[in-house]
């Protein structure tokens, strides 16, 4: 079972989703309130699992309805994603990863992990 902890910052409040084994496979933007940080944690547990998956990274890709999970390659040339919602708002979004399939390995970890995942606030 995963974990989301909200984290209270100086301009706000933001998530991350962890892993099992307190691994953080998923950060958030920051939100101006607790209840919209919720919301958004709300919505990554509603389309993380139905979210279909874009791979960016390919020449020619197949673009994906929303809820989707978006792979693509950041400055240094790692592989990243990004989850965005319904409505195309970006939700969550994942550390790099020098290998797509590790990159991959943390969707699936995301759709695993917010199934029955706890909520806690951080100090």
């Amino acid at each position: 079972m995963g974990k989301f902890t909200i984290k209270t910052t100086a301009t706000g409040f933001t998530f991350r989703l962890k892993a099992k084994n307190g691994e953080v496979i998923a950060n958030s933007e920051v939100y101006s309130s607790e209840a919209s940080c919720r919301n958004g944690i709300q919505s990554v547990i509603n389309n993380a699992p139905v979210a279909a998956v874009e791979d960016q990274t390919i020449e020619g890709f197949e673009v994906q309805k929303h809820p989707k999970f978006e792979i693509y390659l950041d400055k240094k040339g790692e592989s990243r994603f990004r989850l965005k919602a319904k409505n195309g708002e970006i939700i969550a979004v994942s550390e790099s990863y020098k290998a797509k399939s590790s990159c991959l390995n943390g969707i699936e970890s995301v759709r695993k992990n917010v199934v029955d995942a706890v909520i806690e606030k951080e100090d």
